[in-house]
Formats: structure tokens, C-alpha cells, sequence
């Protein structure tokens, strides 16, 4: 008996019901095994593999790549019987007395790593790979026919990460969004304009962290084999400060207010395509070292593209070091469903009034909170950033 299993989008992640085919691993036609990954997908968070969920044969594909999704929608149909699959190596197995187009096309849409890896170097989506005449065996495209292509158009650079051209001229240059670069557009607008924004900025002295980790950096680095930061630091006094005031760590459902008595901390990444924002899970529960361990791993897995879903999962509240680039103060925009975002500016030496009025140099820094208003009011808002500037100046303990 024959029986056809749709294959539909899932859901990826908590507020995730948008994604954007990449590309499909397998061609229609082909036989796929339970949990084989069927296709690529990208979301603002992270780029997933949808598997398989039974053997058979893939009979249709109902959405190509570039195709914007919500999930539920369908995706494929897999043929499960045995009189399908029989028919299916039957017809795999006389394709070469019928017309070698449609093997050729068959190989069209899989590409390899390397040219993957290569395509999105150079700004290049799916509909442009597949524009690129191929010389490989079966119409694959090989490495030299992309490497011809770019050096044909001048090897331009995209205006900007995230972006692909799509036509030019002397005076102008037009440029297509990536899907993970579409994706984040769709949440930040959705953020800013359903969340009304209110932003606070506070001045923190950092000079005694700095001090700290300047000379406890050999130790901390041969006895736990990482490298300690002041991203460090922040994260633990974002986690403390949230104890005291957690209607920042919550998300709004219609007119309730969701606190969440865990801090998973959500460290914004910069990538290739855009932004990436993995999530330190638990963060209140953590000594120091162990996230910095989790600051590195999950940095190093955004910018190798091997993060996985769950690591972008669930964030509650999100930091992001706009300061790395040199930028002192800048206003983050929320990040939905949460209802705030801290920033950090650089570090700049500078002559600060102690105390005792005397005069000293000392390592500043601001700190800015952007939150949804609809939550909170701007003295609980000020009471929080008072907080976190407390531990990371006073709580200097290493553990």
C-alpha cells in the first residue's frame, strides 16, 4: 500500500516562525533514509538541517531554494511503500536510455562545501550559483567554474556582509538580502515598531576588572585553559543584577508578563551574513570561568557555522559589544519576544574626579539598556543598570 508522508517546516526555536530555503540535499526521485538531512534552512538565529522523518523516496518538493516559509507549510512528499521505491530504482536504473538532461539537471541543484563555503565569501546566493554555467560531470558546478565566474565579473565584493549583487552599473550597484540578513530585518522590524523602545545609559569604571584580569590572565589561562574578559565580567553582573530586578528577564504574552526565574543570556556575534546570538543557558547559576568558557566556545561555533538549534534557543535578555569596533555608545534594538537589550561601548582611559576630588586616569565604559516600556518604567530600568554597575566594579572575585 502506498503511503505519501508530507513533510512540513517545524518549528526551529522559541518566537522562530519564518525561515528561507538554502538548498536541498536531496533531488526528487531519490531515495532518503529516516533522519537524513533533507535540506538547509536559515532563520535570524542559525542555519538548520531538516531531516527526514521515515525511508523512502522523495516524490515531491513543494518549495525551492530563495522560498520564504512559515512553519507548518509544507515541504516535501516521501513515498514510503515498497511498490514506490521498486518503481522509483526502476526508473534510477533505465535513466540512461532516456534523455541525459534530465540526469544533468538531476546534479544542478547540489553543491559542494567548498563552493558553499566560497559562494557566501564572495556574497553569492543560490539563484546566482545556479546562472553560473557548470562543466562538471552530471551539469555540476565545480570549483574553477566559480572561480571563472568571479574573475569574470572583476571579483567584486558585495557593498556590504550579507548582501549579494544582482546588477550593476557605473554609478549604481544593487544588492539582494541573504536570508539570514532578511530574517533579522523581519525580527528587528517587528521588534521596533510592536515594542515601544526607552534607552538608559550609564558611565562604569572599569579600571579594577581590567587590573584584575591583566594579572590573573597566565593563571585563569593554564589552570582552565581559557582567556578571561571583561564580556566575562559583564555577563556575571547582567546574571546578579537580574536576581534584584527580573521583570527585565521576562517576555509579554498579550497582557501577562512571563518572568523567568533562569537567566539565558543571549551573546550577539558577529558573522559573515550578519548577526548570530547563541545563548549562555543559566547564566546565574555560573562561576566566573565557566562563562568565559561558554563566551569562547559558542563565539568560535558562530563564526565556524556549527552551532546548533538549541544553542540559540530560548535567550531572555541579550548582550551585545558594539565596543570591540570602537563605537562608544550606541542603542540596541530588542531582540523579540524578550524586553531588553544591554550594549556595551569601548573602553576609553580618562581624568575622573574620585572621591576625595583628586584626579585620576581610570578605564570608562557605558553601559546602555534598551527595554520595552509596555513592561517597565524607567526607574526600575535605571535601578537595574545601577545594579550591574555595582558588581562590575565592586564583585571582583574569581571563581
Amino acid at each position: 500500500m502506498t503511503e505519501n508522508v508530507q513533510v512540513t517546516l517545524p518549528k526551529l526555536g522559541e518566537s522562530i516562525l519564518n525561515a528561507t530555503v538554502v538548498q536541498w540535499f536531496k533531488q526528487v526521485g531519490e531515495k532518503v533514509k529516516k533522519d537524513e538531512p533533507l535540506l538547509e534552512v536559515s532563520t535570524d538565529k542559525v542555519n538548520s538541517e531538516i531531516p527526514s522523518p521515515v525511508s523512502g523516496i522523495l516524490k515531491e518538493v513543494y518549495a525551492s531554494a530563495g522560498a520564504d516559509l512559515t512553519v507548518g507549510d509544507l515541504l516535501a512528499l516521501i513515498a514510503t511503500s515498497d511498490a514506490v521505491q521498486t518503481g522509483s530504482l526502476a526508473i534510477e536504473s533505465s535513466a540512461q536510455g532516456e534523455s541525459a538532461q534530465e540526469s544533468s539537471l538531476a546534479m544542478q541543484g547540489y553543491y559542494s562545501p567548498a563552493i558553499l563555503r566560497l559562494a557566501s565569501e564572495k556574497g553569492l546566493d543560490l539563484s546566482e550559483l545556479k546562472a553560473i554555467p557548470a562543466t562538471g560531470g552530471g551539469g555540476r558546478l565545480t570549483k574553477k567554474d566559480l572561480e571563472d565566474f568571479l574573475s569574470s565579473r572583476g571579483k567584486r565584493t558585495p557593498l556590504c556582509r550579507g548582501f549579494a549583487s544582482s546588477a550593476t552599473s557605473a554609478e549604481t550597484e544593487r544588492v539582494k538580502m541573504s536570508a539570514m540578513r532578511k530574517a533579522i530585518a523581519d525580527n528587528m522590524v517587528r521588534s521596533f515598531y510592536e515594542a515601544p523602545h526607552a534607552s538608559l545609559i550609564s558611565e562604569v569604571d572599569v579600571t579594577e576588572p581590567l587590573k584584575l584580569i591583566e594579572k590573573q590572565r597566565e593563571a585563569i589561562l593554564e589552570s582552565h585553559g581559557v582567556k578571561l574578559t571583561i564580556s566575562s565580567f559583564i555577563a556575571r553582573a547582567i546574571a546578579k543584577a537580574l536576581q534584584e530586578f527580573p521583570f527585565l528577564n521576562s517576555s509579554l504574552e498579550g497582557d501577562t508578563i512571563v518572568v523567568k526565574r533562569y537567566v539565558n543570556l543571549g551573546i550577539a556575534v558577529s558573522v559573515e551574513q550578519g548577526i548570530l546570538v547563541p545563548v549562555i543557558r543559566h547564566c546565574q547559576s555560573m562561576r566566573l570561568t565557566e562563562i568565559a568558557k561558554s563566551l569562547a566556545t559558542l563565539a568560535q561555533k558562530a563564526r565556524a557555522g556549527t552551532l546548533s538549534p538549541e544553542e540559540v534557543r530560548e535567550g531572555t535578555i541579550t548582550l551585545t559589544n558594539f565596543g570591540m569596533s570602537g563605537v562608544q555608545i550606541g542603542i540596541p534594538i530588542i531582540r523579540y519576544p524578550e524586553v531588553a537589550i544591554i550594549g556595551v561601548g569601548a573602553v576609553q582611559k580618562k581624568v575622573v574626579p574620585l572621591e576625595d576630588d583628586l584626579l585620576a586616569i581610570r578605564s570608562m565604559m557605558h553601559l546602555c539598556l534598551t527595554f520595552d516600556h509596555r513592561v517597565l518604567d524607567g526607574m526600575y530600568g535605571c535601578g537595574f543598570l545601577g545594579s550591574v554597575k555595582k558588581h562590575l566594579e565592586q564583585d571582583l572575585k574569581i571563581d
